[in-house]
């Protein structure tokens, strides 16, 4: 498959994998009020330019945020729509922020499978990354929520030593042939137990019929982005954020 191609396809298996329960179309907008963590579940993914005009589109998804008391903001994509968007919310003094790059893998290796690997029900996976992350326990139980009733089959896990201690967890999404790799979080960072979870992640999916896969890194975040480079993936698109919102968290 091109790497545009495969772009697109990981693009549209991202959005499956973090659709919450709080989600609706605006006109062509798929607009998502879940009140958890995740910026992708709490945004606009401008996916069809629809007949309102902009200002219009934007007040009446400006009155759904407002109602779900969540910021505004919209994830912007190499396909949002309008083409123009990116432009015109600037041009409106809108900030841009948490950039992020979807890298991609065009084959999986055979590895052996793992054995390490505990399995987590959404609300133990939720309740242990989000310790390691500091979350609040309304965006824990928002997260919990979401991949709980995601439209793609949750698969969390948390990688231990001997004595059952935490090292590593995340969660990964097989959608037919490609898998997501989601929520990676090391307790004992720069050890080598995120790649040690990764690997042990990719080579579960594909006993699973996964072939290809992606994940999303910060932008910023180039530690990991060696990472994952170590392990095949490479760069696919950037996507970032925009909001009238000075600051948002």
């Amino acid at each position: 498959m091109p790497l545009d191609a495969l772009a697109l396809r990981a693009e549209h298996a991202g959005l499956d994998a973090s659709a919450p329960p709080q989600q609706a179309d605006i006109d062509g907008w798929l607009i998502r009020l879940s009140p958890g963590k995740a910026k992708r579940s709490r945004c606009i993914n401008a996916l069809r330019a629809g007949a309102l005009p902009l200002d219009d589109l934007l007040t009446r998804c400006q009155q759904a945020y407002d109602a779900a008391g969540l910021p505004l903001a919209v994830r912007v994509t190499p396909w949002s729509q309008p083409a123009d968007l990116d432009e015109r919310l600037a041009a409106k003094g809108w900030g841009s922020f948490d950039a992020a790059d979807v890298m991609v893998l065009e084959a999986l290796a055979p590895e052996p499978l793992p054995a390490a690997l505990q399995a987590l029900t959404a609300q133990d996976y939720a309740a242990t990354v989000g310790a390691l992350r500091g979350s609040s326990a309304k965006a824990i139980a928002a997260h919990a929520e979401r991949i709980a009733n995601a439209p793609v089959a949750y698969q969390g896990f948390a990688l231990n030593d001997a004595g059952g201690r935490l090292l590593a967890c995340g969660q990964m999404v097989v959608d037919r042939d490609i898998v997501g790799l989601y929520d990676i979080a090391s307790a004992l960072p720069r050890q080598g137990h995120g790649e040690r979870l990764c690997r042990a992640l990719l080579a579960l999916a594909q006993a699973q019929g996964a072939r290809q896969a992606y994940l999303q890194v910060g932008s910023d975040n180039a530690v990991a982005q060696r990472l994952y480079a170590r392990m095949g993936f490479v760069f696919a698109y950037r996507y970032h954020y925009r909001s009238p919102e000075k600051e948002l968290v």
